[in-house]
């Protein structure tokens, strides 16, 4: 297939078989967490980057430094294909940034997809642009969610890691805030309106990447990523949650062993629900407003309300099991190691969510750390 930048030069590279995912161009302040279908197979590897599925979905980003503002950009992009698709200026955390419906022919080929332009960090006196354009052969069939999971997966900028990205925010604009009681009578906080469905949206899409993965050899990355982008929609969703809760059970201070098992109580409290027709995750925002979800909602959102009082925290998943429980870097000098779990060059403290336990308690069946998968999410 022809590259589709006919404007820019790019140094064709034999394939490099490096994962995509993730990955941070430092050079440029950005970041992204491909799909881990996506390989780097060409590009100069300093201002042009071009990844490919393996379902035959592309990604082809340049970092423009020429000084042209984001919407000559967007017109250029927009000239150069002959692109019938739609462009719209939008503001994303307080940055400029454009998205793009692609639709247009290439070497008697049609090309259908999405892409973005960003604002990057300012350089001197100049503001650098980032472009990525995601997009397949109309033959080859519909790849939204693959291309809206790639492009949603870019922080253009260090402090979007934590923030969702910009294509949901986009479909999903965060709305007004509004007051919303937290489940268990544990007061009542900040959320944008819009957050509860927009967080669903980035579950059921990454669901439906996810289950390309069930017989593949990359599942363990696959699940691991599908736990990253959840974190990272979800973390400034609940921010203001994590605070109020914090605030609530750390008064007088508790220390940071305590105040994971306040968390880990509340969770527990919460009713077990899975969907058997869908993703079987609960977002992050009903979980903490309706108290409700799975292992997984109620372990996800226990490991970011402890990282947002700054405990080190993860997760651990098991395929066996169906299972999933919190992990928590903190010391138990009141009862012992108990059960902990060694991952990324610590041992753990285990956190089971689903049954009313303490801190560092697991089923004597489940101990077997050779059947779980440690996550680390940021």
């Amino acid at each position: 297939m022809n590259k589709i930048f006919p404007i820019w030069v790019l140094l064709c590279m034999p394939m490099l078989s490096l994962q995509a995912s993730p990955l941070a161009f430092s050079a440029w302040g950005f970041s992204l967490d491909l799909p881990e279908e996506y390989e780097l197979i060409d590009g100069d590897l300093q201002n042009t980057f071009s990844f490919q599925s393996s379902a035959g979905a592309f990604l082809d980003m340049k970092v423009d430094v020429s000084g042209v503002s984001l919407e000559t950009l967007s017109e250029t992009v927009r000239k150069q294909l002959k692109n019938e698709g739609e462009t719209e200026i939008f503001d994303y955390r307080g940055r400029k940034a454009f998205i793009i419906e692609l639709n247009f022919i290439i070497g008697g080929e049609g090309i259908t997809g999405y892409g973005l332009g960003f604002e990057l960090e300012k350089k001197g006196d100049a503001v650098p642009l980032l472009l990525a354009l995601a997009y397949n052969k109309v033959e080859a069939g519909d790849m939204t969610f693959l291309h809206t999971s790639a492009l949603d997966s870019i922080a253009p900028v260090y402090a979007a890691r934590l923030y969702p990205g910009a294509m949901t925010d986009y479909s999903f604009p965060r709305g007004e805030f509004k007051t919303v009681p937290l489940a268990g009578g544990e007061g009542s906080a900040l959320f944008h309106e819009n957050d509860a469905a927009a967080a669903q949206y980035v579950i059921d899409r990454e669901d439906l990447v996810l289950s390309r993965y069930a017989s593949s050899p990359l599942w363990k990355e696959a699940w691991q990523r599908f736990y990253r982008v959840v974190y990272r929609d979800s973390f400034d969703r609940i921010k203001h949650a994590t605070f109020i809760l914090e605030r609530r059970w750390n008064v007088p201070t508790l220390d940071n062993r305590k105040l994971a098992d306040r968390a880990l109580r509340w969770v527990q409290t919460f009713t077990y629900e899975r969907d058997l027709e869908g993703s079987d995750f609960v977002n992050l925002v009903t979980a903490a407003t309706e108290g409700r979800g799975d292992c997984d909602s109620r372990s996800l959102l226990w490991a970011v309300i402890l990282r947002q009082a700054n405990i080190p925290s993860a997760i651990m998943v098991s395929r066996e099991h169906s299972h999933a429980m919190g992990l928590a870097d903190v010391t138990d000098a009141e009862n012992g190691d108990n059960a902990r779990f060694p991952f990324a060059d610590k041992k753990w403290l285990v956190a089971e969510t689903t049954a009313k336990i303490g801190i560092g308690l697991i089923e004597e069946s489940m101990k077997d750390p050779r059947r779980w998968l440690g996550v680390e999410l940021e």
